[in-house]
């Protein structure tokens, strides 16, 4: 490396990440997941586009974990405890027990239907198991649903990547041997040790930030990233899940009321979006579209049995023991995203140099393009279609507000959804708690100071002020009205997302 290489690096590099950031408005203007346009950014780029070479599996593997760190971290920043809570040990069996039923279905369809030997069809089932965290991430953004579902899907995203990379490397190494308790036993130690790990992490770090009186606002984000970067170090160094100890110690930070948390929520957001134009535009260049047209038909097997029989049965046996309706248990089986995850752990059996490692790196490839470009947009319809949506979708106004720090309060943004009850409704009639105050609407391309007769309508911006001991009381209540009008009380309805809604 010298300064005309780095020169040569910079230009390139601002363009591929302008390229990539028009080509989001793009993916969302016609539907299309971002991931799958930065993978063919990647081919472009790569040996069959204007030729440059990267075939270096130990170099992505080793970005491809960096990127993982940084995706994981922003996902549990910006989690929150009290909606994920419910759902966590769903999250938990589908991250264990759903992916090792994924694993053994998708092996067996392996070796019996594409007459692949053991190791490969174990690998391949290994690999689809885990669900891609910023798949799921990303579509949760644009899909507002019961905070049950978004918590399940979230839990497992994060979770289920420790104990496939565990069967993965034991396999890719050859040290798997044919014990399967005591690779249980060991999947077991990396998943609860990363999360023993990441908690005292973010214990101990938020601890620390709150009593820390940094010089500049921009300091908290940068220390708050680099204690999740620490927490999966410390999990690496004592031979335990990475992963699990990013996540975790990122969702104890965000949830921890830390100064400056808008900032440290778009600086996160922000490197998350970095780190995952990097990631697929640099899987694309590894893919090698030669390879493709050998693996076209095994990927497509091996894609629908994940999808149409792995992923259900997975979700149907680790569900079992917990009340979740068949709406749900379908939806979640179609969110089941895969994408950059099963790509970054085909990885590692081609640096291990496994026998027909290039194959199975084509067929997890174009499964994830494949299917991905099936589910994503489809998500919104069935949501819409299976009654998973919130009835009305809340979130936080990132603005950074010294006051509302002062006073322990959040400004929550709240959108009046198309076929929303909330249509109609009078402020006055919210009825939210006392102390509690409707800020300001946003109408089309003007805003109004409302007053308790002002009345909602379709497509509104809400802001309201709500301190945080009553966010929780105002979201239920804007829930059962967004659900059953200004009489939501005379109907029984509170606005929890219980089991039965």
């Amino acid at each position: 490396m010298n300064v005309d290489s780095l020169n040569s690096f910079l230009l390139w590099g601002a363009l591929v990440l302008v390229a990539a950031v028009i080509a989001v408005r793009v993916s969302l203007r016609f539907g299309l997941p971002s991931l799958v346009v930065y993978l063919l950014i990647g081919i472009g780029l790569g040996e069959s586009g204007i030729g440059i070479e990267f075939s270096d599996a130990d170099l992505a593997q080793a970005f491809g974990y960096a990127a993982l760190v940084i995706i994981l971290a922003e996902g549990g920043l910006t989690t929150r405890w009290e909606h994920m809570r419910p759902s966590l040990g769903i999250g938990v069996s589908l991250a264990t027990l759903g992916s090792a039923v994924s694993t053994a279905i998708v092996a067996v369809v392996g070796h019996y239907v594409l007459g692949l030997e053991w190791l490969v069809a174990i690998l391949l089932g290994a690999v689809f198991a885990p669900t891609d965290a910023a798949a799921v991430f990303s579509t949760l953004r644009r899909v507002p649903l019961k905070r049950r579902i978004s918590g399940v899907l979230e839990s497992e995203s994060g979770l289920n990547d420790a104990p496939t990379i565990v069967l993965v490397s034991l396999l890719s190494a050859g040290t798997a041997g044919d014990d399967p308790v005591m690779i249980g036993l060991m999947v077991a130690y990396q998943l609860l040790g990363g999360v023993v790990v990441g908690y005292a992490v973010g214990r101990l770090g938020a601890a620390g930030v709150r009593r820390a009186a940094l010089p500049a606002s921009g300091l908290y984000p940068l220390v708050v990233l680099t204690l999740t970067v620490l927490a999966y170090s410390a999990g690496a160094a004592v031979q335990t899940s990475g992963f699990a100890a990013v996540y975790v110690s990122a969702l104890v930070l965000g949830n921890a009321k830390l100064p400056h948390r808008a900032a440290t929520m778009s600086f996160a957001e922000g490197l998350a979006w970095l780190a995952q134009i990097g990631l697929f535009v640099m899987l694309g260049m590894l893919s090698s579209p030669s390879d493709m047209p050998e693996a076209f038909v095994a990927a497509l097997v091996a894609g629908v049995a994940l999808t149409f029989v792995a992923r259900p049965v997975s979700v149907w046996l680790a569900t079992i023991f917990f009340r979740m309706r068949g709406r749900e248990r379908l939806f979640v089986s179609w969110a089941g995203l895969r994408g950059a995850v099963p790509v970054v752990l085909a990885t590692i059996p081609l640096a291990e140099g496994v026998p027909r490692a290039d194959w199975l790196f084509a067929v997890v490839f174009i499964v994830g393009v494949v299917f991905t470009l099936l589910q994503a947009p489809t998500l919104p319809w069935l949501a819409a279609r299976l009654g998973m949506g919130p009835g009305v979708a809340t979130r936080d106004a990132e603005v950074e507000s010294a006051p509302l720090e002062r006073v322990a309060a959040d400004l929550i943004q709240v959108r009046v959804p198309e076929g929303s009850k909330l249509h109609g409704v009078e402020v006055g009639e919210l009825r939210v708690p006392p102390g509690v105050g409707v800020a300001l609407i946003v109408r089309g391309d003007t805003t109004m100071l409302p007053v308790p007769r002002t009345k909602l309508r379709h497509g509104d911006e809400i802001l309201i002020v709500a301190p945080r001991r009553l966010r929780e009381a105002t979201e239920r209540r804007l829930r059962a009205v967004g659900r059953r009008g200004r009489l939501a009380g005379w109907f029984g309805e509170d606005g929890r997302d219980g089991m039965d809604d």
